[in-house]
C-alpha cells in the first residue's frame, strides 16, 4: 500500500493543492489523483479557521466517497461540524465560526448539497483506520496500543481529543498526557491534532500537524517510505499555537 497521509488542513485549500502537487498528484480532473496508484489519507480536521473549508470538504468527499481513492478519519472539528449540521446546539467558536460563515453565505440548495456531502463523509468514516495488515494506524489525535481494535466511547474520545486528563490549562485548553512517549506497539501511528513546528517522531508515532492554519506548514507522510513532505503556509504565524514537548 502506498499512501500519502496529510495533516490537519483546517480549510487551507491553497496549501492542500500545493502539497498534493508536490507529492505528484494531478488536479486536471478537479481532484488530486496520482498516476502511480498512490492514494491520500486524511487525519481529520479538514475545516475551521482557514479560508476555504467547504472547498476542502467537496474535494475530500469526491475522493473518499465518489472515487474511493482516499481514506479519511474524523477529527474533533469534524465532529463538531457534524453536530452543527445535525442541528444540535454547539458553540460557534474556536474556528467553527469561519466554516459557518462560509456555509451561510451560500444559496440554500448549495448549503443542502455541502451539508449532505459532509454528513455522508462523516457517517461513513471509521473512528480510526487500521491499514496495511495492521502495520499502519491513522487516528486524528493518536491512539494507545491497548485501544487498537476497539470501538467504544473511550476510544472515540481518545482519537478525537487525545489523552485528556479532564483538567484545563489557564487558557481553557485541555491538559493532555503525552501518550506517544509510552507507545511501544508494532504499528506506525500517524496522527495530528496538536500543532508542532516540525513533525514529531517518537516510538513509531508521527504527529504531522505542523500548524498550517497558524502559519506553520502543511505536511504529509509518505508511506511506506516514511518521508515527510511539507509546504509553507500562507496564513499569519501565531507562535503560541505550537506545542513544545520536553
Amino acid at each position: 500500500m502506498k499512501i500519502d497521509i496529510i495533516g490537519d488542513i483546517h480549510g487551507c485549500f491553497t496549501e492542500f493543492s500545493e502539497l498534493t502537487a508536490k507529492l505528484g498528484y494531478d488536479w486536471k480532473s478537479g481532484i488530486p489523483l496520482h498516476s502511480e496508484n498512490r492514494i491520500l489519507g486524511f487525519v481529520g480536521d479538514l475545516t475551521d479557521r482557514g479560508p476555504n473549508s467547504l472547498k476542502v470538504i467537496e474535494v475530500v468527499w469526491k475522493l473518499v466517497i465518489e472515487q474511493k481513492k482516499a481514506f479519511y478519519t474524523p477529527g474533533n472539528h469534524c465532529n463538531k461540524l457534524y453536530r452543527f449540521f445535525l442541528g444540535n446546539k454547539v458553540q460557534i467558536a474556536h474556528g467553527l465560526e469561519t466554516t459557518v460563515a462560509e456555509y451561510e453565505s451560500l444559496y440554500r440548495k448549495d448549503q443542502e448539497s455541502i451539508r449532505k456531502k459532509f454528513m455522508e463523509l462523516y457517517e461513513k468514516a471509521p473512528m480510526y483506520l487500521v491499514l496495511d495488515n495492521k502495520q499502519l494506524v491513522i487516528a486524528h489525535a493518536g491512539i494507545k496500543q491497548e485501544l487498537i481494535g476497539k470501538r467504544n466511547n473511550e476510544v472515540k474520545k481518545f482519537v478525537l481529543y487525545g489523552d485528556i486528563t479532564g483538567e484545563k490549562h489557564p487558557d481553557g485548553s485541555p491538559v493532555r498526557r503525552d501518550w506517544a512517549k509510552q507507545y511501544h506497539g508494532e504499528a506506525y501511528i500517524v496522527y495530528g491534532h496538536t500543532p508542532v513546528k516540525e513533525p514529531r517522531i517518537i516510538n513509531k508515532t508521527y504527529n504531522i500537524d505542523t500548524g498550517a492554519v497558524f502559519g506553520g506548514q502543511l505536511s504529509a507522510l509518505r508511506y511506506p517510505e516514511m518521508e515527510v513532505v511539507s509546504v509553507p503556509s500562507t496564513m499569519p504565524y501565531i507562535e503560541e499555537k505550537f506545542k513544545h514537548f520536553e
